[in-house]
């Protein structure tokens, strides 16, 4: 189901498109998150909000959210995939000339999408790093993709919702469902376009919150590779 809340996209072409896929988010961080995105300094973008299968209730309470932002906000819903399928499902829909990601439980200070502007002058795709709010510093940490074992620092990895790029670049390679599908992405565009990490934090990425995708993942890792297994 997808509801052109604005039909932004049927009557004009925008600067940047922001992708948000939601699944299950507790509604005060999904709101928290898109009011972030509507007071930019930057204000030439359109938000598409991908519903990856939420519980109905979360669904009609994020409906009822978007539709009072009928100027700019693009819904879709469909059945639950994944992240990176509502990610790429957000892109085929997206009219900017740029792309750009912003997970449901996080946000973007006033300067990001601006900032993010001023970064790509010379490139083609930037990742940047972030604001990190934690619980304790072990929330610096992610497995090593290359070793899920291992962890590495949250600067040194590539983050889906600190990409910003050319629209080309994300309709040419698309993201993969896999373990750092952000990684592997920005990868496969180094081969094809320029590309570039900049220190940029003005993404607040929340490692601090207890139901997460991101802490969920750490507890099962935690788990898989503890010395009693």
């Amino acid at each position: 189901m997808v509801v052109k809340v604005n039909q932004l996209s049927e009557k004009m072409k925008v600067e940047i498109s922001v992708i948000m896929a939601v699944y299950n988010t507790d509604f005060p961080w999904v709101q928290r998150a898109i009011d972030s995105v509507m007071q930019q300094d930057f204000q030439d973008f359109e938000l598409i909000v991908v519903d990856d299968g939420s519980d109905l209730a979360k669904s009609s309470q994020l409906l009822s959210y978007v539709s009072q932002h009928e100027d700019r906000i693009t819904y879709l819903r469909h059945q639950n995939k994944g992240q990176s399928h509502a990610i790429n499902s957000g892109v085929k829909l997206a009219q900017g000339n740029y792309i750009t990601i912003l997970d449901a439980d996080d946000e973007y200070m006033p300067h990001h999408l601006s900032g993010c502007l001023q970064q790509l002058k010379d490139a083609d795709l930037i990742a940047s790093t972030t604001h990190t709010v934690v619980g304790d510093e072990e929330d610096y940490f992610v497995p090593d993709r290359h070793d899920q074992s291992k962890l590495v620092h949250i600067d040194d990895c590539i983050l889906f919702a600190t990409l910003f790029g050319k629209k080309e670049v994300f309709l040419s390679i698309g993201f993969e469902e896999t373990y750092a599908a952000d990684a592997h992405f920005y990868e496969s565009a180094s081969t094809l376009y320029k590309v570039k990490k900049t220190d940029l934090r003005s993404y607040i990425y929340y490692r601090n919150i207890a139901d997460s995708k991101c802490s969920m993942m750490k507890l099962a890792n935690l788990k898989r590779f503890s010395p009693d297994n």
